[in-house]
């Protein structure tokens, strides 16, 4: 695979720009997203004021670190449009999370915020390998959520055909790829499973069909789930990285020819690694907490607002901006059963090294008296048989046991036997607090 690496001239300029262009563009960027902010966020400006900060006290790229984070609650305090920088009429869009853990977080978008996201997406599918010419079906969900309107405006942007299907109906996702013989698919990487399983269904084999590229995101997903996809699929799987808080998919994007993780595209997104427990700056290379700044956005600038993402940044490669490393966990995401800091995808890696097990899991934890109790649910492929079953459970509690060091239960399901989800995975059921 890898066969659309794009051409050099294709790519913007500041995308090779010496890393002196880069840092000067993102400094004049910076002072003005600092100056709009305080001049009209007054609840961003009241926590600068309150730690004697003023704009003028940016000076330097390293300057960043003195000034206060912006949180999810903030957002939520907020709420509705308590942190837009711009009057109402110049909000062209609304876009908000599900609010399944509280009020939801609501962003807007100016026409000009609308413009740049639709650059930064159309950039992050030219890398991914995506061309004018492709015909590039979507199935991240149309609506309040990010993804599907950030994926299409994009490739628009790009040139491209749009297929906007939208989540779920997979049988008629598989009907239109199979008719319409799209290039590119865009979607969270649990969904193209799912997509996967329902062409089996349907007698056709997935690698069979026209798609030479994935770009998938909205979720973690590691390495393991990479060469699943790939294999299964007959695709480059290329990873897309964003939040709504920040602007939504194409925040950043790894490029086909190295798959090495998501660069950053740092001309308009400034990245930051903090420690999560003590907010410390942390150099390149440690791992710890993703924090971003947004540097050209109106509507709604973000200041060093805290992801929760654990990873770690690293040098460019394909481009000069510095990539992240892949995301493989959350910091909220963390599970303490035991004593034991857990990460679903640590699980994840596991369940797809075992033999005879399909890319399908959930975690169930309950409470028997004072003992957490961890049932990993899994599902076996289609070519093992039941005999294998008891030898597939008792191989994953020991490498769960060794690796992790926990103990678990392990059952084993049918194919087809746990709930499919037609956007992010339901990886979790944590009955604990009720």
């Amino acid at each position: 695979m890898v066969t659309r690496v794009p051409e050099p001239a294709t790519l913007d300029p500041i995308e090779t720009a010496s890393t002196d262009e880069l840092q000067a563009l993102q400094l004049k960027r910076l002072r003005a997203t600092i100056q709009h902010t305080f001049r009209n966020v007054e609840p961003y400006r009241r926590k600068c004021e309150e730690k004697g900060l003023s704009p003028d006290d940016l000076k330097t790229l390293a300057d960043l670190a003195k000034f206060p984070f912006t949180v999810k609650d903030d957002l939520r305090a907020a709420y509705p449009f308590g942190l837009f920088a711009v009057p109402e009429e110049q909000v062209v869009r609304i876009h908000a999370s599900s609010g399944t853990t509280g009020k939801p977080t609501v962003v807007g978008y100016t026409k000009n915020d609308i413009d740049n996201w639709a650059e930064v997406v159309a950039r992050s599918i030219r890398a991914s390998g995506g061309q004018a010419r492709d015909k590039i079906h979507v199935a991240y969900g149309y609506g309040l959520f990010t993804g599907g309107l950030g994926a299409h405006y994009g490739a628009e942007r790009l040139g491209a055909m749009v297929i906007p299907m939208s989540g779920g109906q997979t049988p008629r996702q598989v009907q239109l790829i199979r008719d319409f013989k799209p290039d590119i698919i865009m979607c969270t990487p649990s969904y193209m499973l799912n997509i996967a399983d329902e062409c089996e269904r349907q007698g056709f084999d997935p690698a069979d069909s026209s798609l030479k590229v994935g770009i998938f995101g909205a979720e973690p997903w590691g390495e393991p789930m990479r060469k699943e996809l790939e294999t299964r699929c007959g695709l480059d799987a290329v990873d897309i990285y964003g939040l709504s808080e920040v602007i939504g998919p194409g925040v950043a994007n790894e490029c086909i020819e190295t798959k090495d993780g998501p660069t950053i595209w740092e001309d308009h997104f400034y990245p930051e690694i903090i420690d999560p427990e003590t907010g410390r700056s942390l150099p390149d290379g440690e791992f710890g907490e993703l924090v971003f700044t947004s540097l050209t956005k109106e509507a709604l600038p973000i200041i060093r607002y805290r992801t929760r993402d654990l990873t770690r940044l690293l040098p460019g490669t394909a481009r000069t901006m510095r990539r992240m490393e892949k995301v493989t966990g959350r910091s909220d995401d963390m599970l303490i059963i035991r004593g034991v800091n857990v990460y679903p995808t640590q699980i994840e890696e596991r369940v797809l090294q075992q033999p005879g097990l399909a890319p399908h899991y959930q975690l169930h934890i309950c409470r028997s008296g004072r003992l957490d109790i961890l049932t990993i649910n899994v599902e076996r492929r289609t070519d093992a048989t039941a005999s294998d079953v008891l030898v597939i459970a008792s191989s994953l509690k020991k490498v769960i046991k060794d690796y992790i060091g926990i103990s678990s239960e392990v059952r084993v399901h049918e194919p087809g036997g746990l709930a499919r989800s037609e956007g992010k995975a339901v990886r979790v059921v944590d009955e604990r607090g009720q």
